[in-house]
């Protein structure tokens, strides 16, 4: 099969899916009003709640919610064959993750731009929403540490990769004091020059490889890259978001459109054959990257391809501040996920065009990929071409890049900077981490600080150095030890597991808040995805505690999972409780904007 086919698939779905399902779920289910005044205007501030032109809260919306896994999730699902990921992202982005981003943005819109735990508390009860706080708070963590994991996979023993991101730091930084002190709000002339040191950072990372010196400052083993990336995450969630956090969301913004467009034309351009099969001999199980089978594992694999409960903090936090109108919901909400589908699917076409036993050796433990028998093909040839050694480098990264970089060499006149396209590959899927890892730690810090708070007052204050200090270096440190002791067999689907259950948990909440402002039958459109995927996610959770990390002694991921699995249960139970009690009322009231609703609650 031609990886176009699946390239025009993906965009003839997402573009009818959002000029009809989209729009009918914003004006027909959720009833958006263009004359409600959002949380950006009511409660302007000039500091969190701030009206912004739609296209720029779009790009600050897509930089935050698109992490890595949109891009590793579909590579190891790759296991499989094209066909299982393909499906599910095409369906899941269109039924499931769009309308949970749509949802949950329009929730949080209608009640002053609050996290889903407060969410949680106004329309469900306050004991559901206790739970729920803690369990965005436990999700986050585990959700740094597998994002975090491929990271270091990629890096470790490679100068030219380690260099090229590392500088992707002061770059950023660099950045920032341009906007705030030599050129106050030239956002051009910023992102000219990040975009320009990025690319010298990328040329610069190959001479760093063969200097006779500094190739070993740069040579890091796993373990100094699983420390270094929790104490990058310290800095971050410290540093002031104008120094670091907000100009790596304008480098971020441009690297991530900007790649994923190459990708598209050059996908276009050279119309590569998928070699990896429709679906391959491990759908059972098996696999020497996901152990379990197809069903239920798929779908925890690709995470964030297809639908992300992390993208309810992005959805719940910053963007619904900024939102200017309940008119650009659809184009914010439902617009930025299927963007995100569509890198999805680039991420898993450029997997599929490897030659399988290649893509096998890349992402097996070598110990695994003995096993299967299988000799590979271009692998010598692509090793040599990257300067890097590719055996084993476990986590979808590497073969990403890899991919990428073999669909950009088939350009014209490209064929001889296979080496350059790789490693800006490497530095293109790191900033998506680093983006991730920046906003993650800081959102978990708050939600540590505010916990604290409730016994050590002074926690409250978040100008308060001890107290950042103190929550910053506890919270990463523990996602920094999951980092340090796990590998991404084990971490990634516990990290899947934990975030299909966030997203459900985002499905369900929206479906009671559906169900109370009158709207009856039409709440099926977020409660079957939500309870699908309820069903799906626990059973996958189960297989993984059983066969997985109880066997190996795992006790401590065994416990994780369990924790997140009862804390969500508690959720779910809540909500259906509530849902229950709503359909037993029979008289509606108006709301303070005059729409008829079954039960008036505060914003």
């Amino acid at each position: 099969m031609n990886a176009l086919t699946l390239v025009f698939a993906a965009l003839c779905v997402f573009a009818i899916a959002y000029r009809f399902y989209g729009l009918f779920i914003a004006r027909k289910v959720l009833g958006v009003n263009e004359a409600r005044l959002t949380p950006a205007i009511k409660m302007a501030d000039g500091v969190d709640y701030v009206e912004t032109n739609k296209y720029i809260l779009f790009g600050h919306h897509f930089a935050a919610i698109a992490a890595a896994g949109p891009l590793l999730g579909p590579v190891l699902a790759a296991q499989f064959g094209y066909a299982p990921g393909a499906l599910w992202i095409l369906i899941g982005c269109v039924l499931a993750g769009a309308v949970h981003d749509l949802v949950v943005l329009f929730a949080s819109v209608r009640h002053k731009g609050q996290s889903l735990a407060y969410i949680a508390t106004q329309e469900v009860d306050k004991f559901t929403g206790g739970v729920a706080s803690f369990a965005v708070l436990f999700i986050l963590i585990l959700t740094l540490a597998g994002l975090s994991i491929a990271c270091v996979n990629a890096m470790f023993h490679s100068p030219w990769a380690t260099f090229t991101v590392f500088a992707t730091i002061p770059i950023a930084i660099l950045m920032g004091l341009y906007l705030q002190f030599w050129r106050p709000g030239d956002v051009t002339g910023a992102s000219v020059m990040g975009v320009a040191m990025l690319v010298a950072a990328v040329i610069g990372g190959h001479w760093i490889a063969e200097h006779e010196t500094l190739k070993h400052v740069f040579n890091l083993s796993k373990p100094a890259l699983s420390l270094a990336v929790p104490i990058y995450g310290i800095a971050a969630s410290i540093l002031p978001v104008w120094l670091l956090l907000c100009p790596r969301d304008y480098l971020s913004t441009y690297l991530k459109i900007g790649t994923i467009a190459m990708l598209a034309i050059g996908i276009f351009w050279v119309m590569p054959d998928l070699k990896m099969p429709a679906m391959t001999q491990f759908m059972g199980g098996g696999g020497p990257i996901i152990p379990g089978a197809a069903f239920p594992f798929l779908f925890i694999t690709i995470a964030c391809g297809a639908i992300s409960g992390f993208h309810a903090i992005i959805a719940t936090g910053t963007t619904p501040k900024m939102l200017d109108s309940e008119r650009n919901l659809l184009f914010v909400g439902y617009g930025a996920m299927l963007t995100e589908g569509f890198v999805a699917m680039m991420a898993l076409v450029a997997a599929c065009v490897m030659f399988p036993a290649d893509y096998f050796a890349i992402n097996s433990a070598p110990a695994a990929f003995a096993k299967l028998n299988m000799q590979v093909v271009d692998l010598p040839f692509l090793s040599q071409a990257v300067s890097e050694e590719l055996v084993g480098r476990t986590g979808g990264a590497v073969s990403l890049a890899v991919g990428m970089a073999e669909i950009f060499r088939r350009i014209p006149f490209m064929d001889t900077m296979m080496g350059y396209w790789y490693h800006f590959a490497i530095m293109f899927e790191a900033v998506f981490i680093l983006t991730a890892i920046d906003a993650g730690t800081r959102v978990g810090r708050f939600f540590l600080q505010e916990m604290i708070g409730n016994f050590v007052p002074r926690f409250n204050d978040k100008r308060w150095w001890p107290g950042v200090c103190i929550t910053s270096v506890l919270f990463t440190s523990t996602w920094g030890y999951l980092l340090y002791t796990g590998d991404i067999a084990t971490i990634w689907p516990l990290f899947g597991m934990s975030n299909q259950l966030l997203a459900a948990v985002g499905l369900i909440i929206g479906t009671t808040m559906i169900i109370r402002m009158n709207k009856g039958k039409l709440a099926l459109i977020t409660a079957v995805p939500g309870l699908s995927l309820v069903g799906v996610t626990v059973w996958a959770g189960y297989l993984q505690i059983v066969n997985t990390y109880l066997p190996k002694g795992l006790y401590l991921l065994a416990t994780l999972a369990v924790t997140v699995l009862v804390m969500m249960t508690v959720v779910i139970i809540g909500a259906v409780r509530r849902w229950i009690a709503l359909n037993k009322i029979n008289k509606t009231v108006n709301d303070p904007y005059g729409e008829p609703v079954l039960e008036v609650v505060p914003e």
